[in-house]
């Protein structure tokens, strides 16, 4: 009999999720983001879902062609770009898009194959100071690729630092701004923060990411209060319980000490199955649709919860470890994370489930 522990992905969350998105955005096309297999959700199921977007983004070129052997007719951007020249044919060959961000980029363009039409997106460094060209290289850089005849659409992009923060996105768009002024290409700009709190951001393309999966870009606020539905669920069930008298110690390194008599739940999951380690006691984990919260360390295979006021808990009961009703925000805070490493943290070993 396999471990009760499985994850569930609800399609019509991220139908959903993509509306909310394009509710903020009427006016621009978006890119979903799926890299890192769409966020743990499966990269196949959400393209699927979401292929409502005009196109995805996402890294790696197989995972891309992939895409296009699935079926998916939009359009495809890689985020980082190639790295050598022998990815080009490919690129060409599946009409993929891709970001160039630095002059190595520029050079192997050179060599893309007669007959291409490669759709570009030039990355500009506004002061994030992680990939792009600088104010400075800018003009060059355009330059090559506008004379380049392998290259077909150039669409200018630059990515936000601080749209989560009080500092906003003001500073970076005054770099952009300045840039572009009188360059009539298309622009992508916003991601998921930005789409939610600077229209004046959103152009030509969006670019959601965190916020198609259901968690929220922002720290002090949940998916939930701001719309979204959370794609992935996390379950398992109680496989053991244990009664604690005041003082007993629990678990590896008896972190945690009872003040009081307890009735614990042993749950079958731990950090083998991707579930942080690092969350502290008192983690909120739901058991038979009551909220309670986890006792000691977590284990490989393992972790407690306090069973002491949900008398009906015994072992076969229902766990949420995340996803509704337990918001992932709240378990990755807990944790000194944040939700999307969870969401991209599920472990293979975990069977994962659909639905509508």
């Amino acid at each position: 009999m396999a471990r009760p522990i499985f994850a569930t992905i609800n399609l019509g969350a991220l139908k959903h999720n993509l509306a909310v998105a394009r509710g903020h955005a009427p006016r621009s096309k978006a890119f979903a983001v799926v890299k890192a297999n769409a966020y743990g959700h499966g990269l196949a199921r959400a393209a699927r879902a979401l292929r409502e977007a005009e196109g995805y983004a996402l890294l790696e070129l197989e995972d891309a062609v992939a895409l296009r052997d699935a079926g998916c007719r939009q359009r495809i951007l890689l985020l980082e770009g190639f790295f050598e020249p022998g990815e080009l044919p490919l690129l060409a060959a599946h009409h993929l898009g891709a970001v160039v961000h630095n002059r190595d980029q520029l050079r192997i363009l050179r060599h893309l194959p007669a007959g291409a039409a490669l759709d570009v997106f030039l990355k500009i460094n506004t002061g994030m100071n992680r990939l792009g060209f600088t104010a400075a290289e800018f003009p060059d850089a355009l330059r090559a690729l506008q004379s380049n005849p392998g290259v077909a659409q150039v669409t200018l992009m630059t990515h936000f630092a601080n749209a989560d923060e009080l500092r906003g996105v003001q500073w970076q768009m005054e770099v952009f701004d300045r840039l572009a002024n009188g360059v009539k290409l298309p622009r992508s700009l916003a991601n998921s923060a930005a789409i939610f709190r600077y229209a004046e951001t959103h152009a030509d393309w969006v670019r959601p990411g965190i916020m198609l999966y259901g968690c929220s870009p922002f720290a002090d606020r949940i998916g939930t209060e701001i719309g979204l539905v959370p794609a992935m669920t996390l379950e398992s069930r109680i496989i053991a319980v244990q009664r604690l008298k005041r003082g007993d110690t629990l678990g590896y390194g008896g972190l945690f000490t009872a003040e009081r008599d307890l009735r614990v739940g042993v749950v079958a999951c731990g950090y083998a199955d991707g579930y942080p380690r690092h969350a502290r006691n008192g983690t909120p984990i739901m058991v038979e649709g009551t909220m309670t919260r986890t006792l000691g360390r977590i284990s490989m295979d393992m972790l407690c919860a306090d069973l002491t006021d949900v008398p009906g808990a015994q072992v076969g009961s229902r766990v949420v470890l995340w996803g509704e009703g337990v918001p992932v925000e709240r378990v990755a805070e807990a944790a000194g994370t944040i939700g999307y490493e969870l969401l991209c943290g599920l472990a293979p070993r975990v069977p994962v489930r659909e639905r509508e």
